[in-house]
């Protein structure tokens, strides 16, 4: 019996002709290709896929991934963010959508505390300009007395209103946290009810206002004196001091500020007191500083960037209308196109502060949240509220902060984004 030559096995079946070569090719997986028949490619049959088959839309539309690998599944966003740790961007877009899902509740809050410290503003004013004399001239010493009175007293009314309107603002900050959070979870929060919810906290966030106020006025007044015995001791030489003195003081008072941004939202959501409020700020924005500033100056920026775009040219125009319509007017119709022209920049610059506010507002809550699931883990709590649908009418993160304190849950060991 002859012996089968090197290389050939019965199995493959019969012997290729001689002078034909085989068809050399990758045979399927467990199979040989017959000798002198083209080859069959193949691979490995993976559950409802084959090679040149098409591609299965479960794989693309939350179906097991192809060949075993992991899919990347996106955090849920609920509504206005998605529950992690937030980027620049989602920030910016969240407080818009905040704004776009509550207006009535957020711009109807801002519009009427602009529009009382607004028309407390323009009154002074007018007022102080009233007790002015028409040539902008003295005639005499005893004339100047008589004028300078109001007007100083005037200029006295405008600083109080200037701090009533910083005390407001302090507060709503805090208030209007509440619809920032809920909407966290798409959930709308009404007018009424966003007062009923931060009722209980408003004697916390009053307190937190004067307390500002206090330690402004404080603050300048200190950098005042400073400025004033550099002068009376040095003369015109203390100039040159005058101008590192004020960056420095301005370089604290941002530190100072960006490290309390936070507190009024801390005070609201997680219900607490005025001083553990100022601590759990400063905790937060630890590490987080030059983020925090950065965000802030931006949004400061591009709101004043916005006020002055619309109100050049309205103070162009109200030029522009008196000496069209009435170029040869008297004294009490120049007046009256005055007053009215006041009232016109008075109404525009109320909704253009309004609508600045609720957005600076925003983005400072949105921080705060932000700042939360990086160093609390609120995201998880926000998940389990969302899974659960606990407590529709609460606030979002109040609850767990209570329970817990401000301990840190769960374990800075989440994977992706820092939360330190």
């Amino acid at each position: 019996m002859s012996q089968p030559d090197p290389g050939y096995r019965p199995e493959q079946g019969p012997r290729p002709p001689w002078g034909a070569q085989p068809q050399w090719g990758a045979p399927q997986p467990g199979a040989q290709p017959p000798w002198g028949s083209p080859p069959q490619w193949g691979a490995p049959q993976y559950p409802g896929q084959s090679w040149g088959a098409p591609v299965d839309p479960s794989w693309q539309a939350g179906g097991p991934p192809p060949y075993g690998q992991p899919r990347y599944a996106a955090p849920p966003k609920p509504g206005i963010v998605p529950l992690r740790p937030l980027f620049f961007g989602e920030i910016m877009d969240g407080a818009f959508q905040t704004i776009r899902r509550n207006a009535k509740t957020m711009f109807g809050s801002a519009l009427i505390v602009q529009a009382i410290t607004g028309a407390l503003s323009e009154v002074a004013a007018l007022g102080m300009l009233a007790n002015l004399p028409a040539g902008g001239r003295f005639a005499s010493q005893a004339e100047a007395t008589r004028y300078l009175g109001p007007v100083f007293g005037a200029l006295a009314g405008i600083m109080g209103i200037t701090l009533l309107a910083l005390a407001l603002a302090s507060i709503l900050q805090g208030v209007m946290a509440i619809p920032v959070a809920r909407s966290a979870l798409n959930r709308p929060t009404g007018f009424k009810q966003m007062w009923s919810l931060a009722r209980s906290r408003l004697w916390p966030l009053v307190g937190f206002a004067f307390l500002l106020i206090a330690g402004s006025l404080l603050f300048f007044v200190v950098l005042f004196l400073l400025a004033a015995l550099i002068l009376t001791g040095l003369g015109p030489a203390g100039l040159l001091l005058l101008f590192p003195l004020g960056l420095g003081g301005f370089v604290v008072y941002a530190w100072i500020y960006t490290k309390l941004l936070v507190a009024p939202a801390a005070i609201t959501i997680e219900e607490l007191g005025l001083f553990a409020g100022l601590r759990r700020s400063w905790t937060l924005t630890s590490r987080n500083w030059w983020r925090i500033f950065g965000i802030t100056l931006f949004v400061s920026f591009i709101i004043g960037v916005i006020g002055q775009v619309i109100q050049i040219p309205l103070g162009l125009a109200a030029g522009g209308i008196t000496s069209v319509f009435a170029p040869h007017a008297g004294a009490s119709q120049v007046t009256t196109t005055a007053i009215a022209l006041a009232v016109v920049s008075l109404v525009v610059g109320v909704l253009v502060s309004a609508v600045g506010f609720a957005f600076q507002t925003s983005v400072a809550a949105l921080i705060y949240m932000d700042l939360r699931m990086r160093r609390d883990g609120l995201d998880v709590e926000l998940l389990r509220l969302l899974e659960t649908g606990e407590d529709p009418d609460g606030v979002p993160g109040r609850r767990r902060a209570r329970q817990a304190g401000a301990q840190p849950w769960p374990p800075n060991t989440a994977q992706g984004f820092p939360r330190g």
